[in-house]
């Protein structure tokens, strides 16, 4: 064989070898980036199974938690209670007790059934003047028991009370009220003008009362005021201790 020859072959045989390896390079790069694309979607998949996961808990607490939760309707008293309205319950061993504390009492977590605020209450028939049946105290002031309570204490002057109320003119006009929120309200009797104070020292915890209030015990011509004998109708709810 001619160094020609032998250089033709030599040439040859390191041309095969290159595009071999070349070859190879490329099957290993193919195979790397299908390692890679394989990784990817296994970590993709992964990641939703998490999610899944992570939701499908999410629900399974949701509704265990709707399972145990206590709801507290106002027009299914529980038990030991009735007439729940305007933000409280009677008790049935006397007394009153507020929506929170129910709640409180019977692990309520939600209240349902709430009315939405209303308009103010209609005026009563006998709002113009006392009726024969009303007792007037030496003051001047006509009161009417409407509903008796439950307790046995009456305020003292100083006395801070929580109290429902509704307040009238004469011509039928009312001008406060607590039952177009539900709220009752928590007035210091020293600071009540004297046929309101002298009112609800009347009263006990339970009790509701309509009381014909005249000017000279009610705002006595202060300006902005209803002027001449006021009506108000009061429910006693709780008997604080002076502040």
């Amino acid at each position: 064989m001619t160094r020609l020859s032998i250089l033709a072959v030599t040439t040859l045989v390191s041309v095969c070898a290159l595009a071999g390896c070349l070859d190879a390079q490329k099957a290993q790069r193919e195979a790397e980036r299908k390692a890679a694309v394989a990784k990817e979607k296994a970590a993709v998949a992964e990641a939703e199974a998490a999610a899944k996961a992570k939701e499908a808990e999410a629900k399974a607490k949701a509704a265990e938690a709707a399972k145990t939760e206590v709801e507290f309707d106002p027009r299914k008293p529980p038990a030991g209670y009735f007439n729940c309205h305007r933000n409280h319950c009677h008790k049935e061993g006397g007394g009153v007790a507020s929506y929170a504390q129910v709640m409180e009492e019977i692990g309520a977590t939600k209240i349902v059934g709430m009315p939405k605020s209303g308009p103010m209450p209609a005026a009563p028939a006998d709002v113009a003047a006392p009726p024969a049946d009303a007792a007037t105290t030496v003051s001047g002031l006509a009161t009417k028991v409407l509903s008796k309570g439950s307790g046995t204490d009456k305020p003292a002057a100083d006395s801070v009370v929580t109290i429902h109320y509704t307040a009238w003119t004469t011509a039928g006009k009312a001008f406060q009220s607590t039952a177009t929120t539900g709220q009752p309200s928590k007035v210091p009797l020293v600071r009540a003008f004297p046929g309101l104070r002298e009112g609800i020292q009347l009263m006990v915890v339970g009790e509701e009362r309509r009381l014909w209030i005249p000017e000279s015990l009610a705002f006595q011509g202060r300006p902005g005021a209803p002027a001449g004998t006021v009506v108000f109708d009061v429910e006693l709810l709780a008997i604080d201790a002076p502040k």
